[in-house]
């Protein structure tokens, strides 16, 4: 998800271990690695970061209103204005609006028109760590660090029906 900073990681080092049946530290980065990617997929299927961070992006700036384009926006803490020049200027609080609406989407708006570009700070995701993620989302996450790791030698490319079968019910569709 642009501007949200890297994606955390869904599962913990140990939760793969046990999952994938491997005893010994020899291939711990690279189930790290298969950890952090499985997660990036996960977030890339959900339109929507899962643990919570921080998020810094750039809007043109208007005085209607614009959706800021991370998901489930928590809170919008900051908005600034970005000349041509690139030069970032603090924006009193009387010169914008922000809306976080009940589904997570934000929006932010200008209170008078001016050029340039907004930068818009704040945090998104829908879990405050890994515990808090729901469950069939983490065992999503279980199973494809499992298949990538059992065909990263070749196997099959397709990630298994059963992970997506688990994520399917958060996904949040883009109308754009």
């Amino acid at each position: 998800m642009g501007g949200t900073g890297l994606t955390q990681p869904i599962v913990t080092l140990s939760e793969a271990q046990a999952y994938v049946r491997i005893e010994t530290g020899e291939e711990e980065a690279i189930l790290a690695g298969l950890i952090r990617t499985a997660s990036a997929i996960c977030e890339s299927f959900l339109n929507q970061a899962v643990i919570l961070r921080d998020f810094v992006l750039e809007l043109r700036a208007s005085s209607s209103w614009s959706q800021v384009p991370v998901m489930p926006v928590q809170a919008i803490s900051k908005v600034e204005l970005v000349s041509s020049e690139g030069v970032v200027s603090a924006l009193p609080a009387i010169g914008y609006a922000v809306d976080v609406d009940p589904g997570g989407g934000g929006w932010v708006r200008l209170t008078s028109n001016a050029g340039g570009r907004m930068r818009i700070s704040g945090t998104v995701g829908m879990a405050a760590g890994q515990n808090d993620v729901p469950e069939p989302i983490r065992q999503g996450v279980l199973r494809l660090v499992a298949h990538l790791f059992a065909s990263r030698d070749g196997g099959s490319d397709a990630p298994p029906a059963a992970v997506t079968a688990l994520w399917r019910p958060y996904r949040r569709m883009r109308l754009s």
